[in-house]
């Protein structure tokens, strides 16, 4: 896939241990994947971000897994069951991989283009307002 790479999104990457790279280098692509115009760019300081008309998600490696923050406001649904934390976050839930993991990928590709889909209609807060009637 063609796309334009943050070489600091690289540099997060390369320094991680194989299977997250694995994990962040399948997400990333997924998230291209998902549409053509993701940008990719750093935020505090070294954390990967994908955007679209606003976030749509970040990455943080820990210790034991990784973390894909959905920026979603809890409306995407969620038919798999992949959202491991953050059930009930006002901004984001938590897709979390562990080593020797399988990345649920058709799954995220569908809540990632669904996110996208909110975000270019203004974003998941101004639908939640509207859905609330406010």
């Amino acid at each position: 896939m063609s796309y334009k790479a943050d070489p600091r999104v690289d540099a997060y990457i390369d320094a991680l241990p194989e299977w997250q790279q694995r994990i962040c280098h399948e997400v990333r692509e997924l998230m291209h994947e998902a549409d053509p115009e993701v940008v990719e760019t750093v935020k505090r300081t070294v954390q990967p971000y994908f955007m679209l008309d606003g976030n749509i998600c970040a990455l943080l490696a820990a210790r034991l897994h990784v973390n894909v923050f959905l920026y979603d406001g809890a409306i995407v649904p969620d038919p798999e069951g992949i959202i491991t934390a953050g059930h009930d976050n006002k901004t984001a839930r938590t897709v979390a991989v562990r080593e020797g993991e399988t990345l649920n990928a058709p799954a995220l590709l569908t809540m990632v283009r669904q996110i996208i889909a909110n975000n270019r209609a203004g974003g998941w807060r101004k639908l939640k307002a509207q859905e609330s009637g406010q």
